[in-house]
């Protein structure tokens, strides 16, 4: 499997499957095809799990598109706003915490679940709610982030202040919290609200 992404604000990913190689994605996920392609649609991993996708902003159904013939062929897929595709690499049982609905496609071999905050104030005042996609190789998978995205590495210790509206994803090793925002002018006036998410290394955010 080779990909290409094409465009500036609104890019397009090209993904070139070998005869027998195979992506899925989301109902609706892609945008056109060329060659011997198959498409199956199902749950995924059964009911439950496509619930749990449906729950962390996905499709209940999957759709995984398969390379038939002897010849490499092309699935393309495009995102649902203006932003950034962002290619991850996993390793075997390698993970990343992502924002609902940023998960475009993957290879088959990476498996896409819903992720549970645990700590009750971050699934209240966190921006995404309780529920958030983890994606875990090996693999590739692509992500679509609204906006331009910006990489982070913080040491462990290390603390950012962030609108939530802003996290994109990071590693399972960075701890997620809120912080309620000081001073009552601040909370009526500064635009940020009443809570800013609290990340805390080792590791790195998007």
């Amino acid at each position: 499997m080779r990909y290409e992404i094409h465009g500036t604000v609104m890019q397009t990913l090209d993904v070139h499957l070998s005869q027998g190689e195979s992506m899925y994605t989301e109902s609706g996920g892609m945008a056109w095809m060329k060659g011997n392609v198959e498409m199956t649609t199902n749950t995924k991993g059964g009911l439950m799990a496509g619930l749990g996708r449906k729950l962390a902003g996905e499709s209940l159904f999957m759709t995984t598109y398969t390379n038939r013939g002897a010849a490499e062929a092309l699935v393309a897929f495009a995102p649902e706003a203006p932003g950034k595709i962002i290619p991850v690499k996993l390793g075997p049982n390698q993970s990343m915490i992502c924002q609902r609905d940023a998960f475009m496609c993957a290879e088959s071999s990476v498996e896409l679940t819903m992720h549970f905050r645990k700590r009750l104030g971050a699934g209240f005042f966190g921006g995404e709610g309780f529920i958030l996609q983890r994606i875990t190789g090996p693999g590739y998978a692509f992500l679509e982030i609204p906006g331009e995205v910006r990489e982070y590495s913080l040491v462990a210790g290390e603390t950012m202040r962030i609108d939530p509206g802003h996290i994109a994803f990071f590693e399972p090793t960075i701890n997620y919290d809120i912080t309620r925002v000081k001073g009552f002018v601040n909370v009526l006036f500064s635009g940020e609200g009443l809570f800013l998410a609290t990340i805390t290394g080792p590791g790195r955010i998007w």
